[in-house]
């Protein structure tokens, strides 16, 4: 890779297996990959320090609850102190599309917290039909709430954890000219004086700021093992478990009455406001799904071992491959005299490489071509990170969010947007919202790419185009990841 750096081992100069040894992510210290903790794992770990973290969690939200009914009004203070934090971006792993910066857990999440603890969350650490307690009941209740609030809350509780296992391995591995000392804030909670206290830890130290590393093993991706989708996908296989006949009855009687009459002129979002309102009434159900969860807790870790596996082959193996092909077979990385050309060229140096030198290879994942557009947004900010413009996803600018607003200088900016031809709203997409983020972000240039994988999905994104009067517009590129390469979609745009 050169002078090229991606990951902690490029920044660190440390060979990536001995980090896959120690048991931790190689994490990109340029974007955040996109994986999460799931506190089910902490839960179902055989590891009596994950199970700690779990009860820790446990612990809090029971001193909240106590809080809580002391102050059904909470000061603003109290809010502030207790249920206010921020996202540990150091771990370099969560939700962000650009860099690692996320929200934390907010104002909106913690006044849901303080009235869930008063109302549904009332018998919180007395449940009989559960093994134990679970945070991610929160989200059941609320769809509010979540997976990266859970994941926000989570980490914030497993950080102390992750200082003492950062440290161990930066004492170890690295060179003292990589590591500081740090005051980190928040690491564990005092009952006897009601504060959060700080510690002192020796740390890598990248751009101003400390790094955490993350185990495996806590990992997961797309939501958290117990989750409201879920739950509500499964009412009927948690139906014959229920013991209360009464509710056992009126769940049935939903899935065998109240559904198929209303079937067909009920949308998802319906469906969904119905059962909602099911488990509103009879919030008992709640529990039975996480004991239904907790009953196939060996499915949890083998997701999240399988899903770790993916982003790794994705973000590291397979995105590792691309960049040595752009270095080493075309002119990506050479600075281009503005944005336009920059952006512009790059794109077409990723179509040469993807069309025309097996590029699309790295576009699969088991086989299959990748699903979402976040991964293909998330690999382009990657190959980015050796480029002296300014590269970042334009998060508000007045009309909505666009991927990459790449700048040198208020007057230089080109946006560029990645779309999969799989998108069932890239016609809405390719017919207005170009030309709102031009003039929304006040430059006259943009461009569109759009990744296809297979003949019906390159003739559906020519019909659009014809429709729309852009056939043979410039900066729409398209882009062929058809694995077989011998196809109509050879006459390209």
């Amino acid at each position: 890779m050169g002078d090229l750096k991606l990951y902690f081992s490029d920044f660190f100069g440390i060979d990536e297996d001995i980090i896959e040894s120690y048991g931790a992510i190689n994490i990109s210290l340029i974007n955040d990959l996109p994986l999460f903790i799931d506190p089910f794992l902490l839960f179902n770990s055989e590891k009596e320090e994950y199970q700690k973290i779990h009860k820790e969690i446990i612990a809090y939200l029971l001193f909240l609850q106590e809080q809580a009914e002391k102050y059904p009004q909470p000061p603003s203070g109290m809010i502030a102190s207790w249920y206010l934090f921020p996202e540990v971006k150091q771990t370099w792993i969560g939700f962000s599309l650009d860099g690692n910066s996320g929200r934390g857990l907010g104002m909106k999440f913690a006044l849901t917290l303080h009235k869930g603890l008063q109302t549904i969350f009332k018998d919180f650490g007395k449940e009989t039909i559960t093994k134990s307690s679970h945070l991610e009941k929160l989200c059941l209740i609320s769809p509010l709430v979540g997976r990266d609030k859970i994941s926000d809350f989570t980490t914030n509780f497993a950080k102390k954890y992750l200082l003492e296992y950062t440290t161990t391995f930066a004492s170890e591995y690295l060179n003292p000219c990589q590591c500081k000392k740090f005051n980190v804030p928040k690491v564990e909670f005092n009952y006897a004086t009601m504060t959060w206290m700080s510690k002192e830890y020796y740390l890598p130290y990248f751009d101003g700021d400390y790094i955490l590393l993350t185990p495996r093993d806590l990992l997961t991706r797309d939501d958290t093992f117990i989750n409201r989708t879920d739950m509500i996908n499964n009412l009927q296989n948690i139906a014959p478990s229920i013991e209360d006949a009464t509710i056992r009855f009126e769940l049935n009687n939903y899935f065998i009455n109240v559904l198929p009459k209303k079937k067909k002129e009920m949308s998802k979002t319906e469906k969904d406001k119905a059962a909602s309102i099911l488990i509103r009434e009879h919030p008992e159900i709640i529990d039975y799904y996480i004991k239904y969860k907790e009953e196939k807790e060996e499915e949890a870790t083998s997701i999240s071992k399988q899903v770790v596996q993916e982003v790794k082959q994705l973000f590291n193996t397979q995105l590792q491959e691309l960049t040595r092909i752009l270095l080493e077979k075309t002119d990506f990385y050479k600075t281009k005299p503005n944005s336009y050309d920059e952006a512009y060229n790059r794109v077409l140096f990723l179509k040469s490489v993807i069309e025309d030198m097996d590029g699309y290879r790295l576009f699969y994942l088991n086989g299959k071509p990748i699903k979402r557009e976040s991964d293909l947004q998330i690999m382009y900010r990657l190959v980015w990170f050796a480029s002296e413009m300014d590269v970042n996803r334009e998060v508000n600018n007045g009309r909505g969010p666009v991927d990459f607003k790449i700048s040198k200088g208020s007057k230089d900016t080109t946006l560029v947007e990645f779309k999969l031809a799989s998108n069932s709203k890239l016609k809405n997409n390719l017919a207005k919202q170009v030309d709102i983020y031009k003039k929304a972000s006040n430059t006259d240039r943009a461009i569109k790419v759009i990744l296809y994988f297979n003949d019906n999905e390159y003739k559906k994104i020519s019909t659009i185009l014809n429709e729309l009067g852009l056939q043979g517009c410039k900066d729409i590129v398209l882009i062929d990841a058809i694995d077989n390469k011998v196809s109509a979609s050879n006459v390209k745009i």
